[in-house]
């Protein structure tokens, strides 16, 4: 029997945006080792995570449609600015390689703390780690390749100042298999 299907809510990033983050990604991945190096994310579902919430009963999305919509009643669209890259850990051999956000953070986290009390009084366990408002683009899991591909995403990135509006929350479901990562947009809601 399934726990049913792998459920997060994010915010997406506008095309221009992905398609310039595109451009960085395929000036890095010649240069890493066939079959050894990061995994990339699928950038045509490029977004800013707000809450994973794992394997969720088909039943409860409706569920999380009214918490989307509680916490993006209280806050109007915003841009915010892709600007930089890092790791975590940021030393050592990286689990995760991502774009910062520099301009936006502050009503990412708004929204994300929203949401999070939305789905607290929806039945959902609070989240117990701080937001950190990031584009993942790749998971390293602590290959050798990773630091040598993280600071080559650094210094591709140095002069990266890209804008995207946020204007929606969406509920997406992860479906694996066969590559990276598909994301399958559940239900969409306007902030505002």
């Amino acid at each position: 029997m399934s726990a049913g299907p792998r459920l997060f809510v994010a915010v997406p990033i506008e095309e221009l945006a992905r398609a310039r983050i595109a451009e960085i990604v395929e000036r890095i991945r010649p240069h890493e080792p066939p079959g050894r190096g990061v995994r990339w994310v699928r950038l045509d579902g490029l977004h800013v995570t707000l809450r994973f919430l794992g394997p969720t009963d088909e039943s409860r999305i409706e569920d999380l449609t009214r918490a989307m919509r509680r916490a993006a009643a209280t806050v109007p669209p915003f841009t915010v600015v892709v600007r930089g890259a890092g790791a975590f850990p940021p030393v050592g051999r990286p689990r995760t390689l991502w774009l910062g956000i520099e301009a936006g953070r502050e009503p990412l986290a708004d929204l994300a703390t929203g949401l999070d009390r939305a789905l607290v009084d929806a039945g959902w366990p609070a989240e117990g780690r701080p937001f950190r408002a990031h584009l993942t683009l790749a998971r390293a899991d602590g290959v050798r390749s990773g630091p040598a591909t993280a600071s080559a995403l650094q210094e591709a990135a140095a002069d990266l100042a890209l804008e995207s509006r946020i204007d929606r929350l969406v509920l997406f479901e992860s479906v694996t298999g066969g590559g990276p990562a598909r994301y399958l947009a559940r239900a969409e809601v306007r902030l505002g």
